[in-house]
């Protein structure tokens, strides 16, 4: 057998494994890709969960007597914000900026709502009310759904990118157009509890004067 022909031979075969390697890499990413993007219409669908509980809660809390306008405000300009976001939700997890605009202005409406609701503790009578309390109820439904949510993407963008900078993977990744993709970072802040305080308007004692003058 002519030299040519064994390094024909040879080329041939190396051809056969980098196509089957290539072949296996491609189908790989893109299962781990589709995890990602069925993770992204979950993380979407309990977003808009929560904006459409927003209107009946502001219809609710807005009929308490002195009830504070400012927190109410900022909860619905927050979810305007929210609605008038002006970026292609499709490309979010493809593109850390996008991702990062769509976060922060959720994260906002987040605190907007947290703020809300210990304002609430102050109006027993509209924390009385079923109606209030069953929208409350499903409020904080609805933020645990998004915890879980975003954490099952971040898990799926962690198996993808792992498969995506790994080898033989990393060879056709550019070649298939298949990039890393971002993360949803930790909210700011959420490692430490709210403070929140429930004396309302209660002043404390005085303390007593120097000397224990009475």
């Amino acid at each position: 057998m002519s030299r040519g022909l064994l390094i024909g031979i040879a080329l041939l075969v190396i051809l056969i494994i980098g196509g089957c390697g290539g072949c296996n890499s491609y189908n790989a990413m893109n299962s781990l890709k589709q995890k990602v993007d069925k993770g992204w219409a979950d993380v979407q669908n309990v977003y808009q969960r929560r904006a459409d509980l927003i209107p009946n809660l502001v219809k609710t809390v807005e009929g308490a007597a002195n009830f504070e306008k400012s927190t109410l405000t900022q909860v619905i300009q927050a979810r305007q914000q929210v609605t008038n976001l002006k970026v292609d939700l499709t490309n979010a997890p493809n593109d850390p900026e996008v991702l990062k605009r769509f976060q922060a202005t959720q994260d906002q409406l987040s605190g907007a709502l947290s703020r809300l609701l210990v304002t609430v503790e102050k109006y027993p009578e509209l924390k009385a009310t079923e109606g209030f309390r069953d929208l409350q109820a499903q409020l904080e439904g609805t933020e645990n759904r998004i915890t879980v949510e975003r954490g099952k993407f971040n898990e799926a963008v962690m198996e993808y990118n792992t498969k995506v900078n790994s080898m033989p993977a990393r060879l056709y990744a550019g070649m298939f157009g298949f990039q890393p993709k971002p993360y949803f970072e930790a909210r700011a802040g959420s490692d430490v509890p709210p403070p929140v305080s429930f004396d309302f308007g209660n002043k404390p004692a005085p303390a007593p004067a120097p000397g224990g003058a009475k």
